[in-house]
């Protein structure tokens, strides 16, 4: 069992904050047509994403899903340049033309989002070998869903990451569903895991909504891919809140299901677990709260705050 000392748990309660603040203002300027394109909110899995973005190294690199609002702000990425983005605003990550599906701030390790399912896979074992190559002693953390884990990218990189014994984690964040597809509607495997046994790697099981488990498991994963071992796959049981996008009706399954995983909040089981254990009294942990949210709102008037696009940009950054 790793040691997780104080300001580490405390940092990782904080980012949780922050990505759940974060999606809930999202969700509301969606509703009120303030923000353009779709996006996918994680509201509900901040522990998976957060808390294996923060067991890396600070130099260690991601590649994001579609989904990876929360996984992006585990790496500590800057939530103004964040908000800016999705507010279409020039001071964002992409100058206000990617938006939600396309954060990415490669100097900080954050290879970007991607809109693609299962796009992430092979980006993720390119830069791997890169990191091999050059010796560099990173790792690289491949974030994909449930769906991803069925698409053809997967099996490919998985094979490829094995038979080079390429330093990547293969993160399988499954929350059930496949937009609308039932897990066991699409796979006949109660593990995605045990997928790891047909290249011949290592796969882990971890409960997504429990931030501890999340950060030992890739504390020691991490520690076995550094050393040159090769690939793991872990797959991360976890749950989302609300729906695949902002346009999903949720006719596939019911309010009591969503209910009862709202009892398993990983915000909420984080709390507990840091009173319990004496890291830290109810009046820090409420500051943290408070500081989360006034981070989201100043990141808002930040972007709000900030410029459109110049029309004669509209040119730039294309490539054919």
């Amino acid at each position: 069992m790793t040691y997780i000392d104080k300001e580490t748990i405390l940092e990782m309660y904080k980012r949780m904050n922050q990505a759940r603040a974060f999606e809930e203002k999202v969700s509301y300027f969606f509703a009120r047509g303030m923000v353009h394109g779709t996006t996918h909110l994680s509201v509900g899995e901040e522990a998976s994403s957060v808390a294996a973005c923060m067991a890396l190294n600070k130099d260690d690199l991601i590649t994001s899903t579609h989904r990876g609002h929360s996984q992006v702000i585990g790496k500590g990425i800057d939530l103004n340049k964040m908000m800016a983005e999705l507010l279409g605003k020039y001071t964002g990550y992409c100058k206000g033309k990617g938006g939600s599906m396309h954060i990415a701030d490669v100097e900080a390790g954050n290879l970007g989002a991607n809109g693609v399912v299962g796009g992430g896979h092979g980006i993720a074992v390119g830069a791997a070998l890169t990191q091999q190559m050059k010796k560099t002693g990173k790792i690289v953390l491949c974030f994909f869903g449930d769906g991803a884990s069925n698409e053809g990218s997967f099996h490919e990189s998985l094979n490829l990451a094995s038979v080079w014994k390429l330093p990547v984690i293969f993160y399988c964040e499954n929350n059930l569903y496949g937009m609308s597809v039932p897990v066991k509607n699409s796979m006949n495997i109660k593990d995605i895991a045990i997928r790891a046994k047909a290249y011949g790697i290592p796969g882990y099981v971890v409960d997504g909504n429990n931030a501890i488990d999340v950060y030992n498991l890739i504390k020691e994963v991490s520690e076995y891919v550094r050393s040159g071992k090769g690939p793991v796959l872990v797959e991360s049981k976890t749950y989302r809140w609300l729906g695949h996008s902002k346009s999903d009706a949720q006719v596939y399954r019911t309010k009591e299901e969503v209910e009862e995983w709202k009892k398993k909040c990983p915000i909420r089981r984080l709390r507990k677990y840091i009173l319990e254990n004496n890291i830290a009294k109810e009046e820090e942990l409420n500051d943290i709260e408070k500081t989360a949210k006034d981070q989201i709102e100043e990141a808002v008037e930040f972007a709000n705050n900030s410029p459109n696009p110049p029309i004669e940009t509209v040119t730039e950054d294309v490539y054919a």
